[in-house]
């Protein structure tokens, strides 16, 4: 596949322009990573709401009936539940516990722990249990 790239002068004059015969996976990976560039989900940090791009999102937990954002270096509080945010998010992220939801581009590595579950360690040195009911779909998405 030939990938050109033009350069411009200003933001507001960015597009991608794709030309396929079919839309495969991989197509619709680089669709998805494309448009979530700009996308993000509100949060809120003490009383002011932001808007938290999906790029900056390392995972999202459930904890006691609430929902938090996690990024490199902050926590946020969502109002949305984890169904929710699932069909939100992009296929970037996936469901690794039943409280649990990790982006796979901040992962670092994986490695096997017993009882069948995986750890994976993410970009800012966290640690991460993917339940052995999940293993099989982080296993699919990172290819192994």
């Amino acid at each position: 596949m030939q990938v050109e790239i033009n350069k411009i002068s200003e933001k507001k004059d960015e597009k991608a322009v794709i030309h396929i015969v079919t839309v495969t996976d991989e197509i619709q990976n680089a669709i998805d990573i494309l448009k979530n560039d700009c996308l993000g989900i509100p949060v809120t940090n003490d009383s002011e709401t932001l808007v938290c791009k999906l790029d900056k999102i390392y995972y999202v937990e459930s904890v006691d009936k609430h929902t938090y954002v996690y990024t490199k270096g902050n926590c946020y509080k969502t109002k949305y539940r984890l169904y929710e945010l699932e069909d939100m998010l992009s296929v970037d992220f996936f469901r690794c516990s039943k409280s649990m939801i990790l982006n796979i581009r901040k992962i670092k590595s994986v490695k096997a722990d017993f009882n069948g579950r995986m750890i994976a360690e993410l970009l800012n040195n966290e640690r991460i249990i993917i339940s052995r009911s999940y293993v099989k779909d982080l296993k699919r998405k990172l290819g192994l």
